[in-house]
């Protein structure tokens, strides 16, 4: 029975590596799933041999992907009935219909909910781009930003182009492959230089039942951002850089970071970070009093807030993007968190609710639809004014 399970692990790897296609193959008949923003009736990719076509993996609720649309939408209007761009997700039909709504495009999207396309274009992280040529071969998997005009009109002109290859690591437990702990390590500080391919992440491992909250894991991480986390997580609006200029290099490389400390020592985790920070990098950084312009979060509906639900947990989790935030036994300090953190306004945020009940805490937005953040906060019964005050800001010399 052991031998067998073996064998059928086996076979569906081998299945899983033959369907990626890579540059230079010709793409077999994808069929294609539902496609929004098209009269057209299109069953599989095969049917658009003749045109360039253009697979962007994308999200509502990634930054840079958004960042990437107007991009995409000048060079599908500049090669029109050439060109096909296909942005491809896995959310819901109703999020991309609302984000066309307020985003009017001519680009095609697609409804991969069953993730069908990542076997056969693997990737970790989005914006991903894929380019097809003419005949149906894979001339480039890239970033985004390196298809330009030109790279269009080579293509098309049926020219050799070299764009930068994006090879995302497809290692499905990097901590594990990189990091690999047993439950007996007491104390411990590695740092390893960038891991190519995989995307940037952080682990606290609040849930753990071996290293609960004795444990912190960073993976391709400039040490500018090491220093936040060390620092518990200070948004960048509160960082000041007073480092020399011959430091920057230093400051932007990648790292890769796992601190553990001893069980009954949990308070000991951050500190010894910082520790192991300082002694190890020319870049040293601290906490200081600033003065600065600000966001103020402020109750604006007390009834509002009754009506929040009560706890259902007894431990503090959450989840948050830029379209959505879940907050399970948060208060609702928690909420300006998220509004700095994720960089959902351009300023630190304050909290002054004067609230310290622990409440369930979930809404989502339309990102791209002016208004529709601060009328999510405003239906939870808070406001945001602005404001100067004193705030600890990092300070890197």
């Amino acid at each position: 029975m052991k031998k067998t399970m073996l064998l059928t692990v086996a076979v569906l790897l081998a299945l899983f590596t033959r369907a990626q296609v890579n540059i230079g193959q010709t793409i077999p008949e994808i069929k294609l799933p539902v496609l929004l923003n098209t009269g057209e009736k299109i069953d599989n990719l095969g049917a658009l041999k003749g045109k360039v076509i253009w697979l962007e993996f994308w999200g509502t609720y990634c930054g840079p992907c958004v960042s990437a649309m107007p991009h995409l939408q000048q060079l599908q209007k500049q090669y029109a009935g050439k060109l096909q761009v296909i942005a491809i997700s896995m959310e819901k039909e109703r999020r991309i219909n609302q984000f066309i709504t307020n985003k009017p495009s001519n680009l095609w999207f697609a409804l991969d909910t069953a993730d069908t396309f990542r076997k056969y274009f693997p990737y970790h992280t989005i914006p991903h781009a894929v380019l097809i040529d003419e005949s149906g071969k894979v001339v480039a998997i890239t970033d985004p930003s390196n298809i330009t005009t030109k790279v269009i009109a080579d293509v098309i002109a049926g020219r050799t182009i070299n764009l930068p290859v994006k090879a995302d690591n497809m290692t499905e437990d990097p901590i594990k492959t990189y990091f690999g702990a047993a439950a007996s390590v007491q104390n411990r500080f590695l740092v390893q230089p960038e891991i190519k391919g995989l995307s940037s992440m952080s682990k606290t491992y609040i849930t753990d039942s071996v290293f609960k909250n004795r444990r912190l894991t960073m993976i391709n991480l400039p040490l500018e951002t090491i220093y936040r986390v060390a620092y518990k997580d200070l948004p960048y609006g509160r960082v000041i850089d007073l480092s020399p200029k011959e430091n920057i290099k230093e400051n932007k490389t990648m790292y890769c970071v796992d601190v553990i400390v001893a069980k009954g020592h949990e308070a000991d985790l951050y500190p010894t970070l910082i520790k192991e920070l300082q002694t190890k990098f020319d870049l040293k950084a601290g906490i200081e009093k600033r003065s600065k312009e600000v966001y103020i979060l402020k109750i604006a509906d007390p009834a509002k807030i009754k009506q929040l639900n009560p706890p259902s947990e007894k431990e503090e989790t959450f989840a948050g993007s830029g379209g959505a935030f879940s907050g399970q036994n948060v208060k609702l300090s928690k909420v300006a968190d998220y509004l700095e953190g994720f960089g959902l306004v351009q300023m630190p945020v304050v909290d002054e609710t004067g609230s310290n009940t622990r409440y369930d805490i979930a809404f989502d937005y339309q990102s791209e639809k002016k208004g529709s953040l601060m009328e999510a906060i405003a239906n939870l019964g808070l406001k945001l004014e602005k404001g100067k005050r004193d705030i600890d800001v990092l300070v890197f010399r």
